[in-house]
């Protein structure tokens, strides 16, 4: 697979500026900054799928435009009364149509903190019923891909739509391919989020719960935050429809994502009270965090396709010079390196960068590599991300990749 998708990024100029997107994800969250204070999660942005001239899937009775509008100022309602400390942000409050591209760029000029896309699928199989909740990654399964598919084609209502997306074809799968490549930051914030969206759906509202899934939607790989796409009922089906089109049905469904919301905030903001309190001098790190000693690279073979060995690694090319990394936190005060703060983490590096420290582990020559590492990082440090050193100085993968 691999050794496709560098194929791919030499020969497909649409799919190489895909590929240097994917960078920005890399980079474009900030590490744990320890000296900053407790996080606190204070902008969400909820998007009401479709509207105006795109309806959306159609139900017997209902557009989903108009459904996923009525749920999402309810969402939003809730949010408003019972957090006040968070602000509401939508993407549309009327029977208008937003560009995909749009809905994104309100998330990440408001530096919102999460975004949630609201849904209804439909399907032509009229008895297939329950609810899904997305975040961005590679489609699994044709059922996922034909999900992401379907709410993808809201571009080709756009006028300008393969310029602005670079030609990225929602009706072609080798479009899709590109996601394979999404490890990023938010990926265990986004899963987080959608855990507890599809437990409020199944334990506290009773509907049918059809998981948390992947897929390539291009308004989630937009965004530069913790993001998920609900899919809350099929409206294809009728008994789904009808309750999704009921206030009753509209005010459940509103209300458990609310739920999942307020615990997924709460569980954060804990862990960042937790973290905090460490770095400030107080609390044990023993009790903070599991430990994990001695992890090296090596560690992370388990993490990587046998069947994939003898595929070349996307390297830094000509660039010997360039190393991948982790990094696991910044501080504004320096940590010691052999700080419990790092408990477990083997030859920690500090960089000076941007008025920080930045604490790094690893030291692969190829994304592969690093890749692997750090999803076995991330059990502790969940926010751990991916950089690259070069000549003592840290660099963003954009301009690595943007160099070949």
């Amino acid at each position: 697979m691999l050794k496709i998708l560098i194929a791919i990024f030499y020969k497909s100029k649409r799919i190489s500026f895909l590929f240097l997107a994917c960078g920005v994800f890399f980079l474009s969250q900030p590490a744990i900054a320890v000296n900053e204070g407790p996080y606190r999660l204070r902008k969400v942005v909820i998007d009401p799928g479709h509207g105006g001239r795109d309806p959306g899937a159609v139900g017997r009775k209902s557009k989903e435009k108009d459904v996923v509008l009525d749920i999402s100022l309810k969402l939003g309602g809730y949010i408003n009364e019972y957090l006040p400390d968070v602000e509401v942000i939508y993407t549309r409050t009327t029977d208008e149509f937003v560009e995909l591209h749009r809905r994104a760029e309100i998330a990440n000029r408001n530096h919102a903190d999460l975004f949630i896309s609201i849904h209804a699928n439909a399907n032509p199989n009229r008895s297939v019923r329950g609810t899904d909740t997305f975040v961005l990654g590679l489609s699994k399964s044709r059922e996922n891909l034909e999900v992401a598919m379907k709410e993808n084609a809201s571009i080709l209502l756009e006028e300008d739509y393969d310029e602005q997306y670079q030609g990225f074809d929602p009706n072609s799968p080798e479009s899709y391919i590109v996601f394979s490549l999404m490890q990023n930051t938010f990926l265990t914030q986004s899963l987080n989020f959608a855990d507890h969206v599809q437990r409020q759906f199944r334990e506290r509202v009773g509907r049918i719960d059809r998981g948390v899934r992947q897929a390539g939607f291009m308004v989630l790989f937009q965004t530069t935050m913790p993001s998920a796409l609900i899919e809350v009922g099929f409206i294809s089906n009728e008994e789904e429809e009808r309750f999704l089109n009921s206030d009753q049905g509209q005010a459940y469904i509103a209300s458990a994502v609310f739920r999942a919301f307020r615990d997924y905030k709460q569980s954060i903001e804990r862990k960042s009270d937790a973290l905090y309190a460490f770095t400030a001098g107080g609390a044990d790190a023993g009790e903070q965090r599991e430990t994990i000693t001695g992890i090296t690279l090596n560690d992370a073979d388990h993490q990587r396709n046998p069947a994939e060995d003898n595929n070349e690694p996307l390297s830094a090319g000509n660039r010997d010079d360039i190393k991948f990394k982790v990094q696991v936190g910044s501080s504004k005060n320096k940590i010691p390196l052999n700080s419990d703060f790092f408990n477990g983490l083997d030859d920690i590096e500090v960089y000076e960068s941007d008025g920080l420290f930045k604490y790094v582990v690893g030291d692969a020559a190829t994304l592969e590599d690093i890749v692997a590492f750090r999803e076995v990082v991330s059990r502790v440090f969940p926010d751990a991300f991916i950089v690259a050193v070069s000549r003592g100085n840290l660099m963003s993968l954009r301009e690595v990749l943007g160099s070949q």
